[in-house]
């Protein structure tokens, strides 16, 4: 028998019928046998209400410690109910917060990362056949204080528990049936995916494809977690995350993702000097300010400009770095440009066939979309363009690479 942990996001267990239906779908794995871990979120949009509710009595600026600790709430909920529906069936069941399951995180909160997890007592309890409901995205400094993992957190804390525990599997339950070529409400055509390696679903993920988050990918990829994303709603197999797939580089792209609220921010006629760069990005970087494609123009009289990409949340804060930090640059203005948005087509496939990018950026020219940047790896290829092409451009790339074909 297997051990799983079982991952279930919020419209899972949105509401009461739902944590049922999850505990009934725990409970035919309980009977079949496996030891179970379950990981699971705050129901529906209990997490987007408590935010609002701290910035109405805040002023829009909550103290971190307390948006920590009142955001936890959302998931303790979740574990505790879904414990007395499971053992309302007979089956024995314990609820656990992060702090309780043993994960140790550092101070940042909100976007606290995982430095250890304790498996003592979830052996014990797995030991003594007791399904062990925890909560996810949370956790506890060495001082005891609770942190948040931030976007995506659930999704990691089951793949970290996964490979704490050497699980056989970590199934992370959406709404959807797996992981998709694109995103199927832009186009109608795009096909499931049966398997996928950890690198391309790492770059889908972190490019913008919503169904995994990128750290609990890259977490899986580093300690060889195997995931499974499937439907909470459906007994259909979903989408396989592995190491490597046979044949895989016969396939040229995988998918296409894309991220709409993006801020492209630019400092004007900097110094054109070693050690701007730097002192921009460590700026950027102890803000916990994640920037994504960078862009220099070419040096004109001893000045340039250097802008970059964040996401649209992170855009504020950025703009106050760069205001501050533009007189020391030698920078004139700052300027911030919200409405882009980043494309990018991703396979491992593209590293042994030489016509990717020509075939993407003639099909691009020929839909009329003006490519604003690009950027590239070993296995994607991005671009920066206007956030209204976004739709145009995803359908585009995906019908010059046939995605909607069976492999």
């Amino acid at each position: 028998m297997a051990l799983k942990v079982m991952k279930f996001g919020g419209s899972s267990v949105a509401d009461v019928e739902k944590i049922r239906n999850v505990a009934r779908r725990v409970a035919r794995e309980y009977d079949a046998g496996h030891d179970c871990v379950v990981v699971v979120s705050a129901m529906g949009k209990t997490t987007d209400h408590l935010v609002s509710m701290a910035d109405e009595v805040s002023g829009g600026n909550p103290h971190p410690r307390e948006l920590d600790m009142l955001l936890s709430t959302g998931e303790q909920v979740t574990i505790a109910l879904m414990a007395m529906a499971l053992e309302n069936m007979g089956k024995s069941a314990i609820s656990l917060t992060g702090r309780q399951v043993g994960i140790v995180t550092d101070f940042v909160h909100s976007k606290a990362r995982i430095r250890e997890i304790s498996t003592e007592r979830l052996s014990q309890l797995l030991g003594e056949r007791k399904v062990c409901i925890v909560a996810g995205f949370q956790g506890s400094t060495e001082n005891d204080d609770i942190t948040t993992l931030g976007r995506g957190g659930s999704d990691l804390t089951a793949v970290a528990i996964a490979a704490a525990l050497k699980a056989d599997v970590c199934e992370i339950y959406t709404d959807v049936l797996g992981v998709f070529t694109t995103d199927p409400r832009v186009v109608p055509g795009a096909r499931k995916i049966d398997q996928i390696t950890f690198d391309e679903m790492l770059e889908l993920a972190t490019q913008g494809a919503g169904v995994l988050h990128n750290r609990s990918v890259e977490c899986a990829k580093n300690y060889n977690v195997t995931l499974h994303v499937r439907s909470t709603f459906s007994e259909e197999p979903g989408t396989l995350v592995v190491k490597e797939i046979e044949n895989m580089e016969d396939i040229v792209i995988s998918g296409v993702a894309f991220r709409r609220s993006e801020a492209k921010i630019t400092i004007r006629n900097v110094n054109d000097e070693p050690g701007v760069a730097a002192k921009l990005f460590t700026a950027l970087a102890k803000k916990h300010i994640q920037v994504d494609m960078i862009i220099q123009n070419e040096t004109l009289n001893q000045r340039n400009d250097i802008g970059f990409t964040v996401s649209g949340a992170d855009s504020a804060k950025a703009l106050e770095v760069c205001e501050a930090l533009k007189a020391e640059l030698g920078g004139s203005e700052v300027v911030c440009d919200r409405n882009v948005a980043k494309v990018s087509a991703v396979g491992v496939g593209m590293q042994t066939h030489v016509d990717v990018a020509a075939t993407m950026f003639r099909a691009l020219s020929e839909a009329g979309v003006n490519i604003l940047s690009i950027t590239t790896s070993e296995i994607k290829i991005t671009v920066l363009i206007a956030e209204e092409q976004v739709d145009r451009a995803v359908q585009t790339i995906h019908d010059a690479f046939e995605l909607s074909k069976t492999a």
